[in-house]
């Protein structure tokens, strides 16, 4: 078991300079990957974004992408995207302001100006992202590993107390007809006093109607399937998250159904106690890649 959330860093010698590679990651339903680099790095923003894709599974994860030394050289100027766009100004200035000044450093918020001097820089930058990346993510994974473990544990001790709560259930079953045989001849009692007599055939029918009604035991029979499948995933390897998240909206379906059908004081704390601790595993899962 993964957790979605983990932080790491990698570098990797540059073509100029060093290029470092921040990730961080937290829980999401799906994968998102966001990238935030430099203008001047703005090439290699799809290139991080396909290679979070390819490494990771699910998450919001943000990379970070920067240079270290001496990033202005190995850049060319595009003269001719310069040229028109200072003209551009120029003419501008003519119409707005003449004989003002048009200083040549208002060119450096035109984008897209500098470009990487060959095709093989873009391939070392894009060489040197991709080892800076693996770094990262690895120690990445090493974190959600780590929290991984520690989510495994406590899903294990939540479920051992589902699944005690439900054999206590199940325990207490079958003494349930007695304890509404008892409640409605007292009930009919208040109601029908001491002169009028029960139909003792009439009250076993609504005693066995009302415990048909009642049994749990379709309910109890599914909720510990459930908690089985719940344990093999926590204890498997692949990613899980999303299938315990469902199994855990299948167990509350059942535990408040077993709740609802099952009017009994010992039961109805059982079924609290359940009910509490699927919602604490429901907010760990939350975090499970």
């Amino acid at each position: 078991m993964r957790s979605m959330t983990g932080f790491g860093v990698g570098d990797a010698k540059a073509p100029v300079g060093r290029l470092v590679v921040e990730v961080r990651a937290v829980n999401h339903r799906f994968l998102d990957v966001r990238v935030r680099a430099p203008r001047e790095l703005g090439d290699l923003v799809p290139f991080a974004e396909q290679l979070g894709r390819e490494r990771l599974q699910r998450g919001r994860v943000e990379v970070a992408i920067r240079a270290e030394g001496a990033t202005g050289a190995g850049l060319s100027l595009d003269l001719e995207r310069a040229r028109a766009a200072y003209l551009a100004l120029c003419k501008l200035r003519d119409d707005l302001a003449p004989g003002s000044e048009v200083p040549l450093s208002i060119l450096g918020a035109v984008p897209d100006l500098f470009a990487a001097t060959s095709e093989r820089e873009v391939e070392g930058m894009r060489a040197a992202c991709r080892t800076a990346f693996d770094q990262a993510v690895s120690a990445l994974e090493r974190m959600r590993d780590d929290e991984g473990r520690v989510l495994a544990d406590d899903l294990r001790t939540r479920l051992g107390s589902v699944r005690r709560c439900s054999d206590t259930i199940a325990a207490r079953a079958p003494q349930l007809v007695e304890v509404y045989q008892k409640r409605l001849r007292a009930r009919l009692g208040r109601l029908l006093g001491a002169d009028v007599p029960l139909d003792p055939g009439r009250l076993e029918q609504e005693i066995a109607l009302l415990s048909d009604r009642s049994d749990v035991t379709e309910e109890l029979t599914r909720l510990w399937s459930h908690c089985s499948q719940f344990q093999a995933l926590v204890d498997g390897k692949d990613p899980c998250g999303r299938r315990l998240d469902f199994l855990l909206q299948e167990m509350v379906r059942e535990v408040n159904t077993i709740g609802s059908k099952a009017q009994d004081a010992d039961v109805a704390h059982m079924v609290v106690e359940a009910k509490s601790e699927l919602e604490r595993m429901r907010e760990q899962v939350q975090n499970v890649e």
